[in-house]
């Protein structure tokens, strides 16, 4: 029996993978009650999933056919830096002013940015179907901004500050994308996500300790250091291995339409466990973003297993 006679498994493992990056937001914003910075609880997240990221690209180099070239892991640096470094610090930097909901819509928004840099700087074209996705997703976002600004006018300057430190963060992980796009064939899916994601874990460790005392990390109260865990595992690891496993059995288009549910996901999370509102306008623009972003996913292009899911820091 192949793996593709199997599809129920792997539409359950694309769904609980598109459940875990979801739940990340929400898990920061909890996490952010207990008066944690975001350089604290970011490195707490990678410094516990860095262990099974090493294992991870471990187990792809025993796999793999030849040697990363010096090259190859400046690349992979690069990569680690922009992907999963500098989108994640942005974003969790913003998580601290707007609602998870916004956030989530904020980088889901990020396959547009991709499409429109691949025009900038690799002359891609943008026809008309491409240029009436952009529409409809950046109409939905303003309608989901327009919400969250009305809810609290007198918070309109951390809305503005806190979309604009998760957009870069989308910006970030889109430039992220398409570095991958260009050198995947070479590295492998597999190597390029491990050891990609270990150089983040390691910079960010190494900021932390740049700010402050390393043992201090660990000083933490125990509820930070629960959330921080669900992040790694729940948030981080799982859903990488569960999506990169979909993928396997079901090919990447199915799994990337599974990523559709992730600005739903969070929004309601946000509104279960976060007691954030939820009113017509904001699903209204949830549904303009998922409707422009799928209109704009018809277009082929490669879809890792992070791409799939739609995680984005």
């Amino acid at each position: 029996m192949t793996i593709r006679e199997h599809p129920a498994l792997g539409w359950w493992m694309a769904f609980a993978g598109a459940f875990g990056f979801s739940f990340k937001a929400v898990l920061v914003k909890l996490a952010y009650r207990y008066g944690v910075d975001a350089e604290t609880i970011l490195a707490l997240r990678m410094g516990f999933a860095l262990p099974f990221f090493l294992l991870l690209g471990w187990a792809a180099e025993q796999r793999a056919a030849h040697r990363l070239s010096v090259r190859q892991w400046g690349i992979l640096f690069v990569l680690g830096f922009l992907g999963y470094y500098g989108s994640s610090y942005l974003d969790f930097l913003g998580l601290r002013y707007i609602s998870a909901g916004l956030e989530r819509m904020i980088l889901f928004c990020y396959p547009t940015l991709v499409v429109l840099m691949s025009a900038a700087f690799l002359g891609t074209r943008l026809d008309r179907r491409t240029l009436a996705s952009l529409v409809v997703c950046y109409a939905g976002l303003a309608l989901a901004l327009v919400h969250d600004l009305g809810q609290n006018p007198g918070s309109a300057h951390d809305v503005w500050l806190g979309g604009g430190l998760v957009f870069a963060s989308a910006v970030a992980y889109a430039l992220y994308l398409l570095g991958t796009g260009q050198v995947v064939a070479q590295i492998g899916a597999s190597r390029l996500s491990a050891w990609a994601t270990t150089f983040a874990c390691l910079l960010v460790l190494g900021q932390f300790a740049v700010m402050r005392p390393l043992p201090s990390l660990w000083q933490q109260p125990a509820p930070v250091l629960w959330l921080a865990l669900a992040m790694a595992l729940v948030s981080t690891v799982a859903p990488v291995w569960l999506v990169s496993e979909a993928i396997r059995r079901l090919g990447s288009g199915p799994v990337s339409m599974s990523a559709t549910l992730g600005p739903v996901l969070t929004l309601l999370l946000g509104a279960w466990l976060l007691d954030e509102p939820l009113a017509f306008t904001q699903l209204a623009g949830c549904g303009l973003v998922i409707a422009g972003v799928v209109m704009m996913s018809r277009r082929p292009r490669p879809v890792s297993a992070a791409t799939a899911a739609g995680e984005g820091g």
